[in-house]
C-alpha cells in the first residue's frame, strides 16, 4: 500500500497540462487549454484543461478530472496503480510493503495481461540480440531489409525461436501464471492440453499504447519460410487490453513528432514506420494491415487534423485509400493522398533512395483527396455517361460528409470547375444528402431515446412496483419559517445557541407549528425507487438547488462562516459545511443524490483535520463518481450568484459567504415547498382521493400551509436571483 505521504507528495508533483499532453494536443484557450476529448468521437475541440485547478473536463461526455482521475479513465487502471504511473512519471519513489497473497489475487487482470506482455517483450527482445538463432536468423532477416541497429532496438523488435513451447516453458519457469499466457494470446492451448507458442519461428513487433505500455504483438515470419505460408502475419487475439481495430503501430514512437509537424502519415505495415523512421520521417503511424476504423482515426485526430495516406501504387492500394477517405472526412480531417511508384511501398521505396530523396518525394507528391478521386475516377469512366453519373455521386458522398461549411464549399467549387459541371447543381445535391444523413440520424437518436426510456421505465417499476399517489405523511415544509433561519444580525439563545454576526435563532430559527416538528415538516423521500427515474431527477429543479449546496461544500466548505458561542460563553469558527450540516441536522434534511450525501458526510468526518481544504480533498477522492462531480462544478465556473453592492461592484463569492450560504439554503427550502406544493395538486387530481373529502380537505389545509411558508421563503430571498 502507499502510505499518505507518498500520496500527497504524487498529487503535488502531478500536473494536469504535462499529463494530458502526453495523450492531447492542447492549445491555448484563454486562461485554459483545449483539444479533442480522449474519451469520445470528439470532432470539434471539447475537452478543457485548466492549469489553475489542475483539473481536465469534457464538456461533451462529461469525462475529466485530477491527473489521477484521468489516467485511471485514459489507461483503465486503479487508484494505486493510476498513483504509480504517475509516481513513475515524475520519479517518486514508493517504498510499498510486500503483497498478501489475498492482495496478490485481487490484483486486476488488466494489470497482469500488461505485465506478462512486458515481460514477452523483454524475453523477444533477449531472443534476438543474445542468443544464436536470434542473431543467424532473426537479426539478419533484419538487417538484410536493410534496417540499422539503432530503429532496430527503437522499436523494441524481437524474436520468437522456432521451437513448440519455449515460450511456455520459460514463462512459467519465471514464475507467470499460465493461464495469463494463454490470456495474452502469447501461447496457444489445445484441445489435448498441449501449450504451443503462437508466434515460434518469427520477428516480433510489439505493439504500444500511446503511453508506451505494450498491449499486442505482431508476428512474420521469415521470408525463407513464406513458400506456402497463407498467413505471413500473425497478431494477438483480441484481449481486455487489445483491440486489432484500436490500436496504430508507431503512435508511441510518433506523437510528439506528430504534434511538431502538424502531420500524420498513414502507413499499411510494421516494416513501413520502421522505414520511414529511418529515413528521417518519425510522424508515422500503420494500421497494421486493417481497413481503418473510427477508433484509430479518432487516435490520430487527437495530436493533428492533417493525415496523408500512403498506399501501394497498385489497383489494390488505390481502392483502399478510396475506402478509408470518406471516414477521414467525416472526422473533419484535412486528407491527402501519396502514391508510391511501381508497386513500391514506403519499405520498398526506402531502400532505393536516400534519406533527403525520401523526403523531397513525400513533400512533392502528396494531392489532395478530392483531386487524386476525380482523376482516378475520370479515367474509370472514360466518357461513359453512366459511369460519370457513378463518378459525380461517389464525390458527392465523400463531400457530403465534411462536417466543416467553408471546407464543403471549397472543394464543391473546385469540383464543379474540374468536371465542368454548374456548381449549383453539386451544391444543391450535397446539401440533399446532407439533409437526408441528419434525417437519418435524428430517427437514429430517436431509436435510441425510446430504447432508453422503455429501459429506465422498467428500472423505476422494478424499483417502486407499487409506487402511487402519496398520502400526507410523505413531507412537507410545515411551519418552516425560512425568513428566520441562520438570519444575518440575531443571535441565538438557549442550549447550543448561536451568536454573533449571522447568528442562528434558537427559538425563532425554524419555527414549527402544532405538534409539528421540523423532522416531520420536511420529510423528504430519500432512496432511488420513490422517483420516476433518472431522466426526471436529472432535470429536477430540486436537483440543481441540491447541487448548489454541494457546490458551497466543495468550493468553500472549509472558510469560517461565522462565530459559534458555546454554552460555556467559547467562541468557536462555524465552517460553511459545519453550517449546512447543522440546518440540514436540525430540520431532519437528507440530500436525496447519494453522491452528494457522500459529499456531506466526508466533508463533515474531515473539516477538522488539519490543513483539510475541501476542493483538494473531494476532486483527489478515490471514488470516482465524488471526483468527477467535484471537477464539473469545479471547473470553468461563473459566481455564484451576480449580486451587485449599491456602487455596483460585484464580489467574491468568498468575500460574502455570509449572505451567500443562507440565501442557497433558503433558496434550497423554497424548491422543496414548491415540489410538495405540485405533487398536492397532482394527488388531489387522482379521482380515489376527489371521492374522499377528508382526504381532500386535509390536502387543502396542508397546500394552505405550504403557500404560506413560500411567501414566507420567497420574501427573505427577495429578488436575489442566482444565476447558473
Amino acid at each position: 500500500m502507499i502510505d499518505r505521504a507518498t500520496i500527497d507528495k504524487i498529487l503535488e508533483a502531478a500536473n494536469i497540462v504535462d499529463v494530458v499532453s502526453d495523450f492531447v494536443t492542447l492549445r491555448r484557450a484563454g486562461a485554459n487549454l483545449k483539444g479533442l476529448c480522449p474519451f469520445h468521437d470528439d470532432r470539434t475541440p471539447s475537452f478543457i484543461v485548466s492549469p489553475s485547478k489542475n483539473i481536465c473536463k469534457c464538456f461533451a461526455c462529461g469525462e475529466g478530472g485530477t491527473p489521477v482521475n484521468f489516467i485511471m479513465k485514459h489507461e483503465q487502471l486503479t487508484y494505486p496503480d493510476a498513483l504509480r504511473y504517475l509516481a513513475k512519471k515524475y520519479d517518486i519513489e514508493i517504498k510499498e510493503r510486500e503483497q498478501t497473497d489475498e492482495e496478490k489475487q485481487q490484483q486486476s487482470e488488466r494489470e497482469s495481461l500488461f505485465v506478462v506482455n512486458e515481460w514477452a517483450n523483454s524475453w523477444f527482445q533477449h531472443q534476438l540480440h543474445e542468443t544464436v538463432d536470434g542473431r543467424a536468423v532473426g537479426l539478419a532477416y533484419f538487417r538484410h531489409r536493410g534496417f540499422r541497429d539503432d530503429i532496430i532496438k527503437k522499436f523494441q523488435v524481437g524474436f520468437c525461436p522456432d521451437k513448440r513451447d519455449i515460450m511456455w516453458r520459460e514463462g512459467k519457469a519465471g514464475g507467470y501464471n499460465p493461464k495469463y499466457l494463454i490470456q495474452t494470446g502469447l501461447c496457444i492451448e489445445h484441445d489435448n492440453g498441449s501449450p504451443t507458442d503462437r508466434f515460434r519461428g518469427r520477428v516480433i513487433f510489439p505493439i504500444h499504447t500511446v503511453s508506451g505500455k505494450v498491449v499486442g504483438f505482431g508476428g512474420r515470419v521469415l521470408d525463407a519460410a513464406t513458400k506456402g505460408v497463407s498467413v505471413k502475419y500473425q497478431n494477438s487475439p483480441e484481449s481486455i487490453i487489445y483491440s486489432k481495430k484500436r490500436e496504430l503501430y508507431g503512435l508511441w514512437e510518433a506523437k510528439q513528432a506528430i504534434v511538431k509537424q502538424d502531420l500524420c502519415y498513414l502507413v499499411e505495415g510494421y516494416t513501413d514506420v520502421m522505414a520511414m523512421h529511418q529515413m528521417g520521417v518519425e510522424n508515422v503511424v500503420a494500421s497494421s494491415g486493417t481497413a481503418l476504423t473510427h477508433a484509430q482515426i479518432h487516435a490520430i485526430h487527437r495530436f493533428t487534423s492533417n493525415i496523408s495516406v500512403i498506399y501501394d501504387g497498385d489497383a489494390a492500394g488505390i481502392k483502399a485509400s478510396q475506402r478509408g477517405i470518406d471516414m477521414l472526412l467525416a472526422e473533419g480531417i484535412n486528407v491527402k493522398l501519396l502514391l508510391l511508384p511501381d508497386g513500391d511501398d514506403p519499405d520498398s521505396f526506402a531502400r532505393k533512395h536516400s534519406a533527403e530523396e525520401y523526403q523531397t518525394y513525400l513533400k512533392e507528391h502528396q494531392v489532395d483527396f478530392l483531386r487524386f478521386k476525380t482523376d482516378l475516377l475520370q479515367q474509370e469512366s472514360k466518357g461513359d455517361p453512366l459511369l460519370m453519373s457513378r463518378l459525380v455521386n461517389s464525390i458527392i458522398d465523400s463531400m457530403s460528409v465534411i462536417p466543416d461549411d467553408i471546407t464543403r464549399a471549397f472543394y464543391i467549387k473546385e469540383t464543379a470547375q474540374m468536371l465542368a459541371m454548374e456548381e449549383r447543381l453539386l451544391t444543391t445535391a450535397v446539401e440533399k444528402k446532407r439533409k437526408a444523413m441528419r434525417e437519418e440520424q435524428a430517427k437514429q437518436r430517436e431509436r435510441e431515446r425510446t430504447s432508453a426510456d422503455k429501459a429506465l421505465s422498467a428500472e423505476a417499476q422494478t424499483a417502486n412496483p407499487e409506487s402511487g399517489p402519496t398520502t400526507e405523511g410523505q413531507g412537507g415544509v410545515g411551519g418552516m419559517s425560512g425568513a428566520e433561519g441562520m438570519s444575518g444580525a440575531e443571535g441565538m439563545s438557549g442550549a447550543g445557541g448561536m451568536s454573533g454576526a449571522g447568528g442562528m435563532s434558537g427559538a425563532e430559527g425554524v419555527g414549527v407549528t402544532g405538534q409539528d416538528t421540523a423532522a416531520d415538516a420536511l420529510q423528504i423521500p430519500t432512496t432511488a425507487a420513490s422517483l420516476p427515474s433518472r431522466r426526471a431527477r436529472e432535470e429536477n429543479l430540486f436537483d440543481k438547488k441540491e447541487r448548489l449546496l454541494v457546490e458551497m461544500i466543495i468550493r468553500f466548505g472549509e472558510m469560517i462562516l461565522l462565530n459559534v458561542e458555546e454554552e460555556n460563553g467559547t467562541v468557536r469558527p462555524f465552517t460553511v459545511i459545519e453550517y449546512i450540516h447543522y440546518v440540514m441536522e436540525q430540520e431532519g434534511l437528507q440530500m436525496r443524490n447519494e453522491t452528494h450525501r457522500k459529499i456531506l458526510d466526508m466533508a463533515m468526518e474531515h473539516v477538522n483535520d488539519e490543513g483539510f481544504k475541501a476542493e483538494n480533498f473531494f476532486k483527489n477522492n478515490e471514488h470516482e463518481d465524488i471526483a468527477s462531480l467535484t471537477t464539473e462544478l469545479l471547473i470553468d465556473r461563473e459566481p455564484l450568484s451576480r449580486i451587485y453592492d449599491k456602487d455596483t461592484t460585484m464580489l467574491p463569492d468568498e468575500k460574502r459567504l455570509l449572505e451567500l450560504v443562507p440565501h442557497v439554503m433558503m433558496d434550497y427550502k423554497l424548491a422543496i415547498c414548491r415540489e410538495e406544493q405540485k405533487e398536492i395538486l397532482r394527488q388531489m387530481r387522482d379521482p380515489k382521493v376527489i371521492a374522499d373529502k377528508e382526504a381532500c380537505r386535509k390536502l387543502m389545509l396542508r397546500k394552505k400551509e405550504l403557500k404560506q411558508t413560500e411567501s414566507q421563503l420567497a420574501k427573505e430571498c427577495g429578488d436575489r436571483v442566482l444565476m447558473r
